[in-house]
């Protein structure tokens, strides 16, 4: 299955849960809930406030490993210029966050990781069921951003 297949799929739309692909192009779900709708939005007000560019939430993206969707992205405004709004995008955004689920394995999330980062994201921020970010780069985890200032250490619902 492809993504532009998922997308006509009219059984697929309005679920309450994130789809995915995997490698093999085998759909993915995740049951979405209110604290994570919240941290979403809270996480997009605080990119949206603190630097110029434009934030996307259920951000679609093509890896090496089939179409990851980062719950909120932040890109620079040159980003989006050159990728519109293509689905799924061939590259990741500069920043792309990952609210972790119950149905979330530390595997999962950790490859995650590292298809965001190999599709281009500078970081890649994960944020816990109570809301604790934790950043990553290149490098492995950082103390502090390098796109954004002041980042709190929690998102408080």
């Amino acid at each position: 299955m492809q993504w532009s297949d998922v997308l006509k799929d009219k059984s697929l739309s309005n679920l309450p849960y994130k789809i995915e692909l995997n490698e093999y192009g085998q759909i993915v779900m995740s049951p979405a809930s209110n604290q994570h709708g919240f941290l979403q939005v809270e996480i997009a007000f605080f990119l949206r406030s603190n630097k110029t560019g434009k934030v996307i939430t259920e951000c679609s993206i093509d890896t090496p490993k089939g179409v990851k969707v980062a719950d909120v992205a932040w890109g620079t405004n040159e980003f989006f210029a050159k990728n519109g709004l293509a689905t799924p995008y061939q590259f990741a955004p500069e920043l792309c966050v990952e609210i972790i689920s119950p149905s979330n394995s530390k595997p999962e999330i950790t490859e995650k990781i590292s298809l965001y980062l190999q599709q281009g994201a500078k970081e890649v921020w994960i944020c816990s069921q109570d809301g604790n970010i934790t950043i990553y780069d290149a490098t492995g985890t950082r103390q502090h951003s390098k796109i954004f200032a002041n980042v709190p250490k929690n998102f408080e619902y």
